[in-house]
């Protein structure tokens, strides 16, 4: 049985990681604290890279 209706919902796997790498930007500029502005790009990074691996790890799998 394949695991989402269609490949293309494999989108709100990245989409976690995009949300979060929005909320420690948000928290860092809110607490006035330093803004790591690497890791606050690469959460959003590799939320593209999970959602593109996703997509192509679920339209691959056999449909049985």
């Amino acid at each position: 049985m394949h695991p989402l209706r269609h490949p293309r919902n494999a989108i709100f796997v990245g989409l976690a990681f995009v949300i979060v790498g929005i909320i420690y930007f948000g928290a860092s500029n809110l607490a006035g604290g330093p803004v790591d502005y690497a890791g606050a790009t690469l959460l959003p990074l590799l939320g593209i890279a999970m959602g593109i691996m996703a997509y192509v790890l679920i339209a691959g799998s056999p449909n049985d």
